[in-house]
């Protein structure tokens, strides 16, 4: 599995178009790493294959961690610049989470058409008086509509967010959002 994760590595990083991945690729990868951990805490502890064993995890978490940051970009940039999936190539966490932003994408795109001409967009939540509970983009990211000006904030993933202004829109992980919503500084966007 490591030679399979260091082939994906270095094509995501030495070339700019987004590669493909088997479908299972992520859980390969997931029970390997559980496979060394194992292994590495039943063996003696100052033995030369424990010291192995702890390098190889180690480049396997450096090389999964920058694949896994390099195939975020591609994605996104894939998505916003085609609003299509490329099925073809995504594993099947990937093709999951990745439907949700294309829904989001597609709605945004909509949006900013009909404001090109001069058409008003109804956005779910607008309500200012209502307290809305968020709608949920995908497990843990919300799409919302700024009420007011905020400034740059760390979220609950431990990304740097914003600073926004007044009707700007954009997803943010679920805690925050709900924060925000309560305090009635950004509405909930209803993506469809």
């Amino acid at each position: 599995m490591y030679n399979e994760l260091y082939a994906a590595w270095r094509r995501e990083i030495e070339e700019a178009s987004l590669g493909d991945l088997p479908p299972d690729f992520y859980n390969k990868i997931a029970d390997y790493l559980r496979r060394l951990n194992e292994e590495n805490k039943i063996l003696d502890k100052k033995s030369v294959k424990v010291n192995l064993l702890e390098y190889e995890s180690q480049n396997v978490n450096r090389m999964l961690k920058e694949l896994l940051k390099v195939r975020y970009k591609k994605l996104v940039r894939t998505i916003t610049q085609s609003q299509k999936l490329p099925f073809d190539l995504l594993t099947v966490e990937e093709a999951e989470m990745c439907k949700s932003f294309v829904a989001f994408s597609e709605a945004y795109q909509k949006f900013a058409r009909n404001l090109m001409q001069g058409q008003a967009f109804k956005v779910a939540g607008t309500n200012l008086d209502s307290k809305v509970e968020p709608q949920i983009i995908s497990r843990k990211r919300v799409a919302l509509r700024f009420i007011k000006n905020i400034p740059t904030i760390i979220g609950a993933d431990m990304k740097t967010y914003g600073p926004y202004v007044a009707e700007d829109v954009a997803s943010l992980p679920v805690e925050n959002a709900k924060m925000l919503v309560k305090q009635g500084l950004a509405v909930s966007v209803e993506v469809s």
